[in-house]
């Protein structure tokens, strides 16, 4: 290596992760109920450590399922529910809520078909 060669280091800038899918790709379940969690949260201007404090689960964990980066258990979010005063089920039907408010492709294609039609592999 020469002692006149250039020094000069490579900077790939970190690319924000997107908080909402792809058009005409449905939401994944784990980044629904994070939203949801997270939005409770804040509207309740709790902090991380509070919540998760209350619900006996780690700040890091809790980030991440708000985050939708983890699949929590049942038991996680039925603990991060209670924390905000709400039950696992207020949980899952704001989230349900949400899944129906975004659109989604298959909740559109499904409406189409009539009750109790099959749709066979070919």
């Amino acid at each position: 290596m020469s002692s006149h060669a250039p020094h000069h280091a490579r900077v790939i800038p970190f690319r924000p992760v997107p908080t909402t899918p792809p058009a005409g790709r449905e939401p994944l379940w784990r980044d629904v109920v994070g939203d949801v969690l997270r939005r409770e949260r804040t509207t309740q201007g709790r902090t991380l450590k509070d919540v998760a404090e209350a619900a006996r689960i780690s700040v890091p964990y809790l980030s991440e399922v708000e985050r939708g980066r983890k699949e929590a258990s049942s038991e996680v979010l039925a603990a991060a529910a209670r924390s905000l005063g709400l039950g696992l089920g207020d949980v899952l039907s704001l989230a349900q809520d949400e899944l129906a408010h975004r659109g989604t492709p298959s909740r559109t294609a499904s409406a189409r078909r009539p009750m109790g039609e099959v749709r066979l592999a070919a």
